[in-house]
């Protein structure tokens, strides 16, 4: 019998602190782990990082998303940690993410300006469900570009 399908949706404050290298340091290694323990626990998702917050879809089996938000939790380079939706489905939407990343580039900051705008990329100022739209579609167009 195989485990039913989630999707969790949270957004959080960064608190990385140091220059733009470290910064960038230590998204590849939220990166790497996250991609690491994703294929191992049968997760799938995007991250989005734009103007200090990440925002986070991972969608698996109930107790392996429950568990990496647990690890999440418990990383001092979030703060602020805010669970917008945990719902059962029927069918993934990132089936070839282990874990996309979005938002670092110049193009990426261009691509959601109009999200910018509405919400000041504010991701407590949307739903779980705008979030998770909002990564779908990016990581498609990422898809399609590369």
């Amino acid at each position: 019998m195989t485990a039913s399908l989630h999707r969790l949706v949270y957004y959080s404050r960064n608190h990385i602190s140091g220059d733009a290298a470290a910064f960038a340091a230590h998204v590849d290694d939220i990166l790497a782990r996250s991609r690491t323990n994703n294929a191992r626990d049968g997760i799938t998702g995007a991250l989005l990082f734009n103007a200090g917050c990440f925002a986070q879809v991972l969608e698996g089996p109930l107790a392996t998303i429950e568990a990496a938000f647990e690890r999440i939790q418990q990383d001092e380079r979030h703060g602020e940690v805010a669970l917008l939706a945990l719902d059962p489905i029927a069918a993934r939407s990132f089936p070839n993410w282990a874990m996309g990343f979005v938002g670092a580039s110049d193009r990426d900051a261009d691509r959601f300006q109009t999200v910018g705008a509405s919400s000041g990329f504010d991701p407590s100022r949307l739903s779980g469900d705008e979030i998770h739209t909002l990564l779908r579609d990016l990581t498609i167009e990422e898809e399609v570009a590369a």
